[in-house]
């Protein structure tokens, strides 16, 4: 039973440092959906600074200790969020998951080498790279008190304890009883409707971060006397708290926390207890891992059935249908000259240097296949080196020819990654990538230590082969055997990539699901996949072991293969030529920084990890940013020689070749809607004309007097048509949204607003106009451009041409932040709840004061009833009343409903438009987006259809006529 406590308690030690790394994870990745696997790096920084600043300047423990966590730490992590991570943010998995591990790399380095500079300068710092035994906050040596017989802690465990104590309530009160945490749980909910309702997500973003880096940098404080400054322990430690993590679905930071708290125990007591396990070297270390990768396949969800794929879409390629002279010309030549400079220029130095290049570049291939292709992050290719050369290594020893052992090792490698693949590839993203680094781990501390496998320290001899007259025990002929190794992969990979195979990667890539709908068998493309990569990175690993002589367990771990990986996808992942590439900077870049700039080891990582950070910028990497942005030179000098005749033609594009050609993003597929077809004339002729009239196509509202700023197009325009039959304005026409009393400044106006996404136009020129008091109903097609309108008028989306105006002002720059705190709202398809958060919750994000809240249930008597209960469990027509009662405490100047009948009942959609007349009564400006127009009818003034990105009709909802109207949305004559 005392054993028990004991390893409990010691237990308890390193659960509560996963604890805080944990909640840092979790509060991190919920505010900007980033998982950052530097949050150990930066607890390894935080510690460094903590000894150099107590143990080199001499300051006393606590201040020293405040000032990391309290000003060093959280100003980290506001720093590198606003330049790195809210960038990052924007760009596809893969990047992120590859900048996060450059970061990695390079804080640990960066920290170590600023330590270097100071001792140069003279400053009073101590050598810090992996020192053990320091003195942590407590007094040092640490003060023991015995709780029972054999049962004792000491004052580091006991500061850990309080420490983890009081944030653990910190953090409760913060989440749970301030406003701050309410909108932290809103921006984890739904960060689109935090700004909607004009909540900054960016600031709580950073906020978020700050209190991440805080955690880390206690974390490194407190884990000082435990750890030492020892980068690795510190990265391993970061990993094993990925699972507390994920016991808190990345969402919930109380389970994260308790998570933790549980790891550590649940470790200790395996490696205590685990009897079986004295037989196997290793494994006590390696049970952390064990956990991680278990607890990733059972606590993961399901997402697809055969893992994720990563939604960043490929690139264009501008060389697509070019001749082979053109697409691998320069590639040719290149190697032509290395070849020749083999036996020319170089000295024996630099043509062992450049040898060492290109084998490592044959490694670094395996990157193209598994995440080029497949868009699969695996971190455990240095397991695949590290196993291929010891088997090459091993065979040869026993008198195997040096091919033989070569296809030998080869093929133990693709076994290998297959293993590694099966279990792990129902998961995907960063998950995936903690999978496959957990098992490298496994295989450092496990696998490569069976004494039969890496004889020992020394390791195994791998001489370099003689075939025929040719020895390659000269640098210069291995250099250009391996120049011929290198282009006959990347013929082969480009060859793959083009063949069937590679169209059912790709394929698998891009859709997963469309692919399985083809016949596809995703899981088995991506065993494929992972296999072939395992295969290529052991064959490059057994060249590389060649060019070394030898090989040792040691000589490329898990944490070296992440140096690769962050350099090989910074310069570029998807092209085979750009791992060669990223191979040659790899070698050479060492020494050149050494002769040139400085010979700390340090600066190279520090480079190395840097680049990473570039993929915030150019996701596929600066070598493939180089053809893009030449081509967009290209184009941009092609339209400046074309003229505005050439930008005219190019603005209209095949969009509008037919009814086909919306060019909508918004909604997919074009379909007909019927749901119009059967108005009756009463239903559209009711009272409450606006005296709107008719308008040209694409025109819009005009204002008052008809010769307002929207315009009506230029002088001698020919009438616009819909359907086929001209539309003219009646003569004294207001234009669209001239409101009931046809005067006074637009709540809201749309002028000539031209917008898309990805570069694709949906909204082509585009005015509307809403005033005060008044209900302007946008009708249309499905993928006719209404999302997009709102998202516009909202902030959501940035226009490409015309402007936005509230009251008169023009906001056409701002934000949805900015538009929401000058009144506009936008009440987004769906529902404008918070799930996550309960009814009392979500009212009082918006209504601050309780006497507020109060009135809203007086109102609504059910929402008082439920108030408690998350807003997720409330069925469709509670959710729209949540949604939509606090605006009646506090009427908006503008609001945006989209599809605000969306999935309720008749009854509830009646509720819905008697609040929304109501708000209208109130003065609120309301824009109404409908697909069936049956309904609005009854509570709209003016009535504009939307076609194609086009406002193609308009005017008062009197003046609606059955049959023209029908035909525009039919797309026929009735």
């Amino acid at each position: 039973m005392e054993d028990l406590l004991v390893i409990a308690l010691s237990g308890l030690v390193s659960g509560a440092l996963y604890a805080l790394l944990a909640t840092g994870l979790v509060l991190s990745y919920s505010a900007s959906g980033l998982f950052n696997f530097a949050h150990g790096a930066t607890a390894y920084l935080c510690a460094l600074v903590f000894y150099e600043v107590r143990s080199g300047l001499g300051w006393p423990a606590v201040p020293a200790a405040l000032l990391v966590v309290l000003v060093l730490a959280p100003g980290l992590g506001w720093a590198l969020d606003r330049l790195m991570f809210r960038r990052l943010a924007r760009v596809g998995e893969s990047a992120q998951i590859v900048a996060t591990i450059g970061l990695l790399v390079a804080l640990p380095a960066a920290g170590l080498w600023a330590v270097e500079l100071l001792a140069d300068a003279g400053a009073p710092v101590k050598p810090a790279e992996n020192q053990f035994g320091l003195p942590g906050v407590g007094p040092s040596p640490a003060r023991s008190w015995q709780l029972t017989e054999g049962v004792g802690i000491d004052s580091d465990q006991l500061i850990t304890w309080v420490a983890t104590a009081l944030v653990a309530v910190a953090l409760w009160v913060l989440l749970r009883h301030t406003r701050l945490g309410l909108r932290l749980r809103a921006a984890v909910d739904n960060r689109s409707l935090t700004e909607l309702r004009g909540i900054s997500a960016d600031r709580l973003s950073s906020v978020a971060w700050m209190i991440a880096s805080g955690l880390a940098g206690l974390a490194g404080v407190l884990a000082t006397p435990l750890l030492g400054l020892s980068a690795h322990d510190f990265t391993l430690f970061l990993f094993v708290s990925a699972t507390a993590a994920v016991i808190g679905r990345f969402a919930s930071v109380p389970l994260a926390f308790a998570g933790g708290l549980g790891l550590g125990v649940l470790q200790n007591l395996v490696a205590g207890y685990a009897s079986f396990a004295e037989r196997i070297t290793g494994f006590r270390t390696a049970v952390p891992f064990l956990i991680l990768f278990g607890g990733l396949l059972v606590l993961t969800r399901r997402a697809r059935t055969a893992g994720t794929a990563a939604a960043d879409a490929p690139p264009v390629d501008h060389l697509a249908g070019a001749s082979w002279a053109r697409r691998w010309g320069v590639w040719a030549v290149l190697a032509g000259a290395l070849c020749v400079a083999f036996y020319t220029v170089t000295t024996p130095f630099w043509s062992g240097l450049l040898a060492q290049g290109l084998a490592i570049g044959l490694v670094f291939m395996s990157f193209t296949v598994v995440t080029g292709l497949g868009a699969m992050v695996s971190l455990a290719q240095a397991t695949f080196v590290t196993g291929a050369a010891l088997v090459a290594g091993l065979l040869m020893s026993r008198g195997w020819p040096f091919v033989a052992a070569l296809a030998a090792g080869t093929c133990a490698a693709a076994v290998l990654g297959a293993l590694v693949a099966l279990p792990a590839l129902r998961l995907g993203g960063r998950s995936l990538a903690l999978a496959t680094l957990a098992l490298a781990f496994l295989a450092d501390q496990v696998l490569f230590q069976l004494r039969w496998l890496r004889n020992g320290d020394a390791g195994w001899p791998v001489p370099r082969p003689v075939i025929g007259p040719v020895d390659l025990s000269d640098d210069r002929a291995l250099g250009v055997a391996l120049v011929l190794l290198v282009a006959m992969v990347a013929a082969g990979l480009s060859v793959l990539r083009g063949s069937p195979a590679g169209r059912a990667m790709l394929a698998v890539r891009s859709a997963p699901a469309a692919a399985m709908a083809s016949g596809v068998s995703v899981l088995r493309t991506k065993l494929l996949l992972f296999t072939l990569s395992a295969g290529l990175a052991g064959f490059g690993g057994v060249m590389y072991a060649s060019y070394n002589t030898r090989v040792t367990a040691t000589d490329f771990t898990a944490m070296t293969g992440l140096v690769w990986l962050a350099v090989v996808v910074a310069a570029g992942v998807r092209r085979p030529q750009y791992a060669v590439v990223a191979g040659l900077v790899f070698a050479a870049a060492p020494r050149l920084m050494a002769d040139y700039v400085t010979a700390s080891a340090h600066l190279p990582v520090i480079l190395f990890g840097l680049a990473g950070l570039a993929l915030a910028n150019d996701p596929d990497g600066y070598c493939a940013a180089l053809p893009v942005r030449a081509a967009k030179r290209r184009a941009g000098a092609a339209s400046a020689e074309a003229g505005p005749a050439g930008a005219a033609s190019a603005e209209a594009g095949p969009a509008e070749a037919g009814p086909t050609g919306a060019g909508s993003a918004e909604a997919g597929p074009a379909r007909s809607d019927t749901s119009g077809a059967g108005w009756t004339r009463a239903g559209l002729g009711g009272g409450g004309s606006s005296g709107a009239g008719w308008t040209p196509a694409g025109s819009g509202g005009a204002g008052p007097g008809g010769a307002g700023p929207a315009g009506a197009g230029p002088a001698g325009a020919g009438p616009a048509v819909v359907g086929g039959a001209p539309v003219v304005a009646l003569a004294g026409s207001r234009g669209v949204g001239s409101g009931p009393s046809g005067s006074g400044v637009p709540a809201l106006e749309l002028r000539g607003v031209r917008a898309g996404y990805d570069g694709g136009l949906v909204l082509r020129g585009v005015d509307l106009s809403v005033r005060r008091g008044e209900v302007l109903a946008v009708l249309g097609p499905n993928g006719a451009g209404k999302s997009t309108a709102c998202r516009v008028a909202a902030g959501l989306v940035t226009v490409t041409g015309g402007e936005v105006l509230v009251r008169g002002r023009a906001v056409t720059g701002d934000g949805a932040v900015r538009r929401a705190r000058s009144g506009v709202v936008l009440a987004p398809e769906g529902r404008g709840v918070f799930p996550s958060l309960t009814v009392e919750e979500n009212l009082a994000l918006c209504l601050p004061d309780a006497r507020a809240r109060d009135a809203v249930y007086e109102r609504f008597p059910h929402l008082r009833e439920r108030r408690g209960v998350a807003a997720g469990a409330l069925s469709g027509g509670e959710q729209q009343m949540l949604a939509l009662a606090p605006l009646l405490q506090r009427p908006p100047e503008v609001l945006i409903a989209d599809e605000p009948s969306l999935g309720l009942a008749p009854r509830v959609v009646a509720e819905v438009y008697a609040l929304l007349t109501e708000l209208r009564d109130a003065g609120t400006a309301l824009l109404l987006v409908e697909e069936k127009a049956a309904g609005i009818l009854g509570v709209a003034d003016t009535v504009a259809y939307l076609s194609r990105g086009r406002v193609s009709w308009c005017g008062p909802r009197a003046e609606v006529e059955e049959d023209r109207l029908t035909e525009a949305y039919l797309g026929r004559a009735t």
